[in-house]
């Protein structure tokens, strides 16, 4: 039978509950990267807006990403081997809207590239991050998909994007 410490049960009775709303309102005071995250399903490439990305080992290079459950592009993607992080730059508060939209082909118009690992790299981005999917799973109301770095690069790009309390800011 496993016990619980003492600090745990001292926390664990004296802690408040914590609503959804109370925790979004303190998470905005903390900003977060915006990427576009790419994958090519078949024969067509498939993304979404990713503002859940983090470092998780710079030994091995694994990055993590967290993807809403509602989101209608991820079970398309789900089941992809590789996915490209693209971070987007100051200017890209549109490709970030357009990402984040459901059901539009969210490609149209836009002059790509492939990654070396065959995914859309979008035009204009910060940096690209290549990556070999290692484990999906579910936590909480998203899921999170743990992936091993195989390329990466930046570009010209002067900025980048976070988002922080409800809104996009470009950052130098």
């Amino acid at each position: 039978m496993g016990t619980t410490s003492p600090a745990r049960r001292h926390a664990d009775m004296e802690a408040p509950p914590v609503s959804s709303g109370m925790l979004r309102n303190v998470l905005r005071e903390v900003p977060t990267a915006v990427t576009v995250v790419t994958a090519t399903t078949g024969d067509r490439p498939a993304g979404l807006t990713v503002g859940s990305f983090v470092s998780v080992s710079l030994d091995p290079p694994l990055i993590g990403i967290f993807v809403d459950e509602k989101s209608s592009s991820w079970p398309e993607m789900r089941n992809s081997a590789t996915f490209t992080v693209n971070v987007l730059s100051g200017d890209q508060q549109e490709l970030c809207a357009r990402f984040a939209a459901s059901g539009r082909d969210k490609f149209a118009g836009l002059p790509l590239q492939k990654s070396p690992l065959g995914n859309p790299l979008l035009p204009g981005i910060a940096a690209w991050l290549d990556c070999r999917v290692v484990e999906v799973r579910k936590l909480g109301d998203h899921h999170f998909a743990l992936a091993r770095v195989a390329g990466l690069g930046t570009t010209a790009a002067t900025t980048s994007i976070v988002f922080h309390r409800g809104t996009l800011h470009a950052i130098p």
